[in-house]
């Protein structure tokens, strides 16, 4: 669906890249939920995991950064997930400020368990797109969202 705003080319062009990046991001994360690929976990609790799995244990900063997620946002994700016994934290030992938060052995199965049909299904939904179509298209995200403001 393009824009019908009446600028100029330029601000119609860039409205209309934007809907449709748009559009296909939710559309492709829509795919992804139906099928459940992970796991039940929210997309937020989903990152949480599989970045402590891959970086292993991690500030809560840190894991905002990596997210690009708001501190208020994470503290309830992390929250969340050691309600579920998921994660756990830990104090800094020389700085008490520093909150520390590492996967527990029950997060680091679920995260076993569930990233291989997470990856089988975001291979598939890719698979629209051909191995120079994802390269180009990783590029050019890669460059929308470096870019400085």
């Amino acid at each position: 669906m393009p824009t019908h705003y009446a600028g100029s080319a330029t601000e119609v062009l860039a409205l209309d890249t934007f809907i449709k990046l748009t559009r296909a991001l939710e559309s492709f994360g829509g795919r992804l939920a139906r099928r459940n690929s992970a796991g039940g976990l929210t997309p937020s609790q989903f990152g949480v995991l599989e970045s402590l799995y891959h970086l292993g244990s991690m500030r809560q900063g840190e894991i905002c950064a990596k997210l690009l997620r708001s501190g208020g946002d994470i503290t309830l994700v992390v929250d969340n997930l050691e309600n579920h016994g998921l994660v756990r934290r830990e104090r800094g030992t020389e700085d008490r400020r520093v909150v520390v938060v590492s996967l527990t052995e029950a997060g680091q199965a679920l995260i076993e368990q569930v990233l291989p049909g997470h990856v089988a299904a975001i291979v598939e939904e890719m698979g629209a797109l051909t191995a120079e179509e994802q390269e180009t298209l990783g590029r050019l995200c890669r460059k929308l969202g470096k870019r400085d403001s």
